[in-house]
């Protein structure tokens, strides 16, 4: 069901993230982010003169390479569009977040370690929702691999992340409890790719 009809309004400012996982062929996974926020009319900008309807303010790009414990192994940043020349300044501040596990806690982490003055309040902003795309990106697929292997081990990539997540996932609720009661079956497997669970 859509929004309901607004009142009468203007656009005035938009802010576009793109979230995108990939599987690489090394067996590490690649989860990329990209923000971008623009104005509908033109505006004075110090360091850039004038800022068109249209054009990024800012355009910040980050990529984590995850291993399949969800630790990152290496962090990229770009800041393409920025309000100021010193914005950039402070990309190096990211590889502080090589050797993180993204989980529970990931984006306290994060801010301890990159937040405030020591980073930028836009790439902090992507790195909390690249968590749940790692997941959604990783997850399915490694907890049917998981499923299919030897061990008899629950996949936990899927139940740390699903239960208490929300009102659905409560861990006293129904999908909670059938999840709980076959964790390798429909609800562990789900989002798997029709053609490899053949």
């Amino acid at each position: 069901m859509p929004l309901s009809q607004p009142a009468p309004r203007a656009p005035i400012h938009k802010r576009a993230i793109t979230c995108e996982g990939f599987r690489r062929d090394d067996g590490l996974w690649d989860i990329e982010a990209r923000l971008v926020d623009t104005k509908s009319y033109a505006f004075a900008n110090t360091w850039r003169s004038q800022v068109l309807p249209g054009e990024p303010l800012h355009e910040m790009l980050v990529r984590l390479t995850i291993d399949p414990s969800y630790t990152v192994i290496a962090v990229e940043c770009a800041s393409d569009a920025t309000p100021h020349s010193a914005c950039g300044d402070i990309l190096p501040n990211f590889q502080r977040i090589v050797g993180q596990k993204i989980g529970p806690g990931w984006s306290k982490r994060v801010k301890s370690l990159v937040g405030g003055a020591e980073g930028c309040a836009h790439h902090v902003e992507l790195f909390g929702l690249m968590a749940t795309v790692a997941f959604q990106t990783m997850g399915p697929l490694l907890a049917h691999e998981k499923s299919k292997s030897s061990t008899t081990d629950a996949p936990a990539d899927v139940s740390k992340f699903l239960i208490n997540s929300c009102h659905i996932w409560r861990e006293d609720g129904v999908w909670a409890s059938q999840f709980n009661a076959d964790p390798h079956g429909a609800l562990g497997n789900r989002q798997i790719p029709v053609e490899s669970t053949k």
